[in-house]
């Protein structure tokens, strides 16, 4: 199994180690509640170092992720990143990524689990092209620190200015010699940042920012079962829940970034979808009760089926039961009641609008 630069530091703050797609990963440190309420209060520092990091060089790394991206890229400016999803030929979602653009190279993030296929993708399209594609993603380490507190955090913190750049932009450089980027943006619906460095600084930089921090208590360690509590309140989709490659980015309410109106590779099926209209589309549930719904549990109109649970939980900070599924277009009107199919018992649930929770401030 795969460890991170950070494994041992992880190890010595007492996480709770498991596997995630083939990596070694915190799952908490105290508790998941614990640890969510204190993102949305203050901020955490979360390891997303087993994410992929793919680098782009050479004059064909534009026209490569215009030809396989669903966002037009080129029209980032230096120091930008734009979230994309990169789809088959069918439509459905191979991943779903943010891309960079940097002075001399592109950086693509992608999800852990997809990071393989993503590399061969790339280089499968990439046949006969002038560039090189490299995987960064073991020399390298990312950490996202995210929460009210993130900004000012981090620009005590770090000796770079960083509470000027603006969600989705990025600064890169040099520090005593370590290369680094610093990325406004996170996973959790918080404001917060997004850092990239060398594998070799991982110890030293890890236990500076959770350090002197954990003693004052603003700043702390968070592991995987936040992140998805975090991100699922904030109404953000995950690929292998809400994502696959078995549904499209239309059905799934992310019209916004697929521009149909060029040439990507899943375009035309995307433009078939998008002229009928998706069949069912991914919504937001409110339940009843404090049951969390799971993911495959059926939703039902009237005892039949009209669609299936991706994600639920419980939610911290709005204490109530909350849930994401794709039902049946002709049932997927916000307020229309539903009920969801818990193990045998049927729970009362609403459709309500995404994201369940949207932070008070931001930029």
């Amino acid at each position: 199994m795969r460890r991170t630069p950070l494994y041992d530091l992880h190890t010595r703050l007492g996480a709770k180690m498991v596997d995630f797609a083939g990596w070694e990963m915190p799952l908490l440190f105290t508790s998941i509640i614990e640890e969510h309420r204190h993102t949305r209060s203050a901020a955490s520092v979360f390891d997303v170092s087993h994410m992929g990091r793919i680098e782009l060089t050479g004059p064909d790394a534009e026209s490569l992720l215009e030809r396989i991206c669903t966002r037009r890229v080129g029209k980032a400016v230096v120091g930008q990143s734009l979230y994309s999803h990169i789809c088959r030929e069918d439509g459905g979602i191979l991943d779903d990524v943010i891309v960079s653009r940097f002075e001399d190279h592109w950086l693509v993030v992608c999800n852990a689990s997809n990071r393989d296929r993503i590399v061969a993708w790339l280089r499968r399209h990439a046949s006969g092209s002038d560039l090189d594609i490299k995987d960064r993603t073991e020399e390298t380490m990312m950490v996202a620190i995210q929460g009210p507190l993130a900004v000012e955090l981090v620009s005590r913190l770090l000796p770079i200015a960083v509470a000027d750049l603006r969600r989705y932009h990025f600064c890169s450089g040099n520090y005593m010699f370590t290369p680094y980027a610093i990325f406004r943006s996170g996973y959790t619906g918080e404001d917060g940042f997004e850092i990239i460095l060398p594998a070799n600084v991982a110890q030293l930089v890890g236990s500076y920012l959770v350090g002197d921090e954990v003693a004052s208590n603003t700043i702390k360690p968070a592991g995987l079962g936040a992140r998805d509590t975090l991100r699922l309140e904030a109404g953000m989709p995950l690929y292998g829940h809400e994502l696959h490659e078995h549904t499209d980015s239309l059905s799934a309410g992310l019209e916004w970034c697929v521009d149909l109106g060029k040439d990507f590779i899943g375009a035309e099926a995307l433009r078939r979808i998008s002229q009928a209209g998706p069949s069912r589309r991914l919504v937001g549930l409110e339940l009843t009760g404090r049951r969390i719904a799971r993911p495959h549990s059926a939703v039902l109109s009237e005892n039949r089926p009209v669609g299936e649970v991706t994600s639920g939980t419980f939610s911290p900070t709005l204490e109530r039961s909350i849930a994401m599924a794709y039902v049946d277009a002709a049932h997927a009107q916000e307020g229309r009641p539903l009920t969801v199919d818990l193990s045998g018992k049927q729970a009362d649930a609403t459709i309500v609008r995404l994201p369940f929770y949207k932070q008070k401030t931001g930029t």
